[in-house]
């Protein structure tokens, strides 16, 4: 644009000299008493020069402009340079190898990872829910009070497996995907990228586990800034596809397809919750998608002698969940008395546990016995969260009133002193 300005200034400025010098010469011959025949050589010289100007100065003002709509050109068709460099960056780097290691020692080998190398302590328990948590569900809602290390456990997941985990800081004005994924700039002619968007894209590239932390993620609205996403992971993988640009161009990047890119099986999203007067409370339309960890104290510190980085195969990952889910499936006595409970708090509170829900139940339970953990433990811990978490907001007299009924019912079914998580909620409710 400052070109442009500079050469309309010169081109004026030249028109005026020129003028000038023909207005003045005509002027100084009839002063000096030249006959118009006499002047007329000079008039038809000085009127070929003010021509002459004008051509160059139109010539350079065309070259300027043809310059500038190619740059313009080239800046529309590459309006993608972040995902460009991640494709530059692929093709030179090939992927390294990856650990082989069983679902309890890569549990066990991230807690001893955490506490050696960050020092950052939890319990083999919140461990094993955590891996369990992201073998069910890619969407892995961490709440609990501020300073438990909620954020800190996704971090240091991503130093474990060594693919840096991506913090994504919610905004309280985000309501769209746009927000999340970004936009096309008419004017630029350029796509505005973000770092949600470059780790997706990212994931198509490699079969890591990828990790994103929607950190806050309440502060705005889950189900409005999420929504897509939320749907998205109701699907088979191989059908799922975020439009990006609806226009294309052979310039695009490589692993976009008209104007699309796949939303991989290889990325978890992984988001922090805080209950509190500045948050919005998660929809059920949210938790029923998610697996839910709850870190309400922290661990004791512990000492290490040796940890080490497992490099995991998001493939590998879900093989050897799809091998726990076979192998220690849930035992029929524990099915049947989830079938009696189910029954029950149908009767009772209207509360169903539905096909999603009895699915995580049994696919849980099993991960979580594949990664070292006790059968009746994990049912607890899913039972609490899924079914029993969908008490609160309800009548609390009927509640109360029930309460005691409640207690004993699953003292019958599971035995006593068991059900520890499960009965947390009903006496917190009941006070």
């Amino acid at each position: 644009m400052k070109s442009y300005k500079t050469w309309i200034f010169v081109t004026f400025g030249l028109v005026i000299v020129v003028v000038g010098l023909l207005i003045g010469g005509i002027l100084s011959f009839y002063s000096a008493g030249y006959t118009v025949e006499g002047s007329s050589g000079i008039v038809v010289m000085l009127l070929l020069s003010l021509v002459l100007v004008g051509l160059l100065t139109a010539i350079v003002l065309v070259s300027l402009l043809m310059k500038d709509q190619k740059k313009r050109g080239k800046d529309a068709a590459h309006a993608f340079p972040a995902l460009e460099r991640i494709d530059d960056e692929m093709k030179k780097n090939p992927p390294l190898p990856y650990d082989k290691v069983s679902l309890e020692e890569f549990c066990n080998e991230f807690r001893n990872f955490s506490a050696g190398e960050l020092g950052l302590y939890y319990s083999i328990d919140d461990i094993r829910r955590f891996i369990a948590g992201l073998a069910v569900s890619h969407i892995l809602i961490l709440q609990g009070m501020s300073g438990t290390g909620k954020t800190s456990l996704a971090y240091a997941f991503g130093k474990f497996i060594e693919r840096d985990s991506t913090i994504i800081p919610i905004q309280p004005m985000w309501k769209e995907r746009t927000d999340l994924l970004g936009y096309y700039n008419e004017f630029s002619k350029r796509f505005n990228e973000t770092q949600f968007l470059e780790t997706i894209y990212q994931a198509n590239w490699r079969n890591d586990m990828f990790v994103t932390i929607l950190d806050e993620m309440n502060i705005a609205r889950v189900e409005y800034y999420f929504a897509e996403f939320l749907s998205l992971m109701e699907i088979p993988s191989n059908s799922r596809y975020l439009e990006i640009i609806s226009s294309t161009s052979i310039h695009d990047p490589v692993k976009m397809k008209n104007g699309q890119i796949k939303l991989p099986d290889n990325i978890w999203f992984i988001g922090t919750a805080n209950n509190d007067d500045s948050t919005f409370a998660i929809s059920d339309k949210v938790y029923d998608r998610s697996m839910v960890l709850n870190l309400d104290h922290k661990a004791e510190a512990f000492t290490v002698d040796n940890w080490r980085h497992i490099r995991m195969n998001a493939y590998d990952f879900q093989k050897m969940a799809r091998q726990a889910m076979a192998e220690y499936r849930l035992r029929y006595k524990y099915k049947n008395k989830l079938e009696r409970l189910d029954l029950y708090m149908q009767d009772t509170f209207r509360l169903s546990f539905g096909n999603r829900i009895n699915r995580q139940i049994e696919e849980y339970t099993s991960v979580y016995v594949a990664c070292g953990g006790d059968e009746l433990e994990a049912l607890d811990d899913i039972l609490s969260k899924k079914v029993f978490r969908k008490l609160v907001g309800g009548n609390s007299l009927y509640l109360k009133r029930k309460s005691g009924e409640l207690l004993d019912k699953l003292d019958e079914l599971f035995g006593q002193n068991k059900m520890v998580l499960c009965k947390e909620i009903i006496l917190r409710l009941v006070r």
